[in-house]
């Protein structure tokens, strides 16, 4: 017969919140641990007779929680192999929160000799849910570890779990002061279900100088409205729903070369909007409108159904899901900003950038760092990200007085040269001579001459609105005619 483990939940508080199976499930093993004594359940328990061996010692000695977990998992296997039945007991219920729980079922999975049963409990969760009146299937509220609040998503309803010192205290307030103001309401609920329970709300600003911790305490918040995943899922499913039997035949037409088109075109009304926007938004001395802000959300809208639409597709396909293509992206940008979050130095944004080419050719497998540039680009837009990989390995295109003075030199070979003989070169020597100007300057070539475009486009519109209110045929006009609507409509 085979050794036997069971884990016991011994429920949020007093042993009066235990489960009658927990209870005869500790009553009737040869063997009892806990992993801490530090529960009001167990004082309950040994009064009773019920006694535990205790892993409390084990807090101090070990490096970290994952370390204690695992010599924990390892003692109570060596435990059910020599005495046949043990219980391991753990507060609140052992699958929600309980990472040595977790470890143990590994350590017996591996093991093979030993089998693994576990008795629920009612969780802190449950009692938090009861006194906040809250049901968090309605209200989508999550639990999220107080001692790893920087990786939780904080957005939405939170009961923040293992608020149990100081420190975690103001590191759960500092990282939702990133997202919240300070006068932001919090609810406090410490031992719960004890007769000294309290529940008080106060502002966040307040939390770590209000609330004294124990092992005991947990926080509720509502993080705001941001609701990011819940908004992108639904743009998922509509356009899973579009594709699907009885939805629209358009969209079940569609394959990934067909949408190229629409993704181009989104992507370059996405540039226009950002063209409308002053030049230094969201900074600057001019702010942007509350219109051009609305346009670029809209047509930010366009472009990313575009990404969601050829991700449906690639699901239905089995390559890969939106789910991959969003943590794709994550996990490229945490690699690349080795900077940030790895070892390397970087104090300015050359060596951000020299340090970005050489983990992209890393990871790409590539020769040079110029392979990574699609050869389809603009022009223009392809120039700059060849002098901008350049820079990265220190072979600078130049200052802008080098561009200013190369730009000269061409132009003076030009004007030598006899009526309407222009080389190809000499023109192509000025366009990346603009486009190194371009680059001292902190601008982009392709968006600069994109926007000067649009707005070459908007006057020659009302050049055109002022000739229709004028009767003026453009077309027949003498261009002395053309000339002055063309100035007047520099201020209309």
């Amino acid at each position: 017969m085979a050794a036997r483990v069971t884990v016991v939940g011994l429920g949020p508080a007093g042993a009066d919140h235990l489960l009658p199976t927990a209870r005869a499930a500790l009553t009737g093993a040869r063997r009892r641990f806990v992993r801490t004594a530090r529960h009001p359940a167990v004082a309950d328990l040994e009064r009773d007779g019920i006694m535990f061996e205790s892993f409390d010692d084990g807090y101090d000695r070990a490096a970290d929680l994952d370390s204690l977990y695992l010599s924990i998992a390892t003692t109570v296997l060596d435990a059910a192999r020599h005495d046949d039945d043990v219980v391991y007991a753990v507060p609140g219920n052992p699958v929600v929160a309980e990472r040595s729980v977790a470890l143990l079922h590994e350590a017996v999975r591996a093991a093979r000799d030993v089998e693994l049963a576990v008795v629920p409990g009612l969780s802190f969760a449950d009692l938090a849910w009861s006194r906040l009146g809250i049901d968090p299937m309605a209200t989508e509220a999550r639990v999220v570890d107080g001692r790893d609040i920087a990786r939780a998503e904080l957005a939405g309803p939170l009961l923040v779990a293992q608020c149990d010192t100081k420190l975690v205290l103001s590191d759960v307030k500092l990282a939702l002061l990133e997202h919240l103001d300070a006068a932001t309401p919090v609810t406090a609920l410490q031992r719960l279900g004890l007769a000294d329970e309290r529940v008080r709300t106060l502002a966040l600003e307040d939390l770590d100088r209000e609330v004294v911790p124990d092992h005991l305490t947990s926080l509720y918040v509502d993080a705001g409205a941001s609701a990011a995943a819940s908004e992108l899922i639904r743009l998922f499913q509509l356009a899973k729903r579009l594709r699907d039997p009885g939805g629209c035949p358009w969209d079940a037409e569609q394959t990934h070369h067909s949408l190229t088109r629409y993704l181009l075109e989104e992507s370059y009304e996405v540039v226009e909007a950002v063209e409308a926007l002053p030049a230094g938004a969201p900074g600057g001395s001019e702010p942007a409108t509350d219109a051009a802000y609305a346009a670029l959300a809209d047509e930010l809208g366009d472009l990313l159904y575009q990404v969601v639409f050829h991700a449906v597709l690639a699901q239905e396909a089995g390559a890969f899901t939106v789910a991959d293509v969003a943590r794709g992206i994550h996990d490229k940008l945490v690699r690349r900003h080795t900077h940030v979050f790895g070892t390397v130095d970087a104090d300015t944004t050359d060596d951000v950038m020299r340090n970005w080419e050489q983990i992209k050719k890393e990871e790409k497998g590539t020769t040079s760092i110029v392979d990574s540039i699609t050869p389809g680009l603009p022009s223009l837009l392809y120039t700059h990200k060849l002098f901008r990989k350049a820079a990265s390995i220190g072979l600078d295109p130049g200052t802008r007085a080098d561009a200013v003075a190369r730009a000269e030199t061409v132009l003076r070979r030009v004007s030598a040269a006899p009526d309407g003989d222009l080389a190809e070169d000499d023109l192509a020597q000025l366009l990346a001579a603009a486009v190194v100007l371009a680059r001292a300057g902190g601008v982009d070539a392709e968006s600069a001459l994109r926007g000067w475009a649009a707005r070459y486009r908007d006057r020659f519109q009302a050049m055109e609105r002022l000739a229709a209110a004028r009767d003026v045929d453009l077309a027949s006009s003498d261009p002395a005619g053309v000339a002055a609507l063309w100035l007047e409509a520099w201020g209309s």
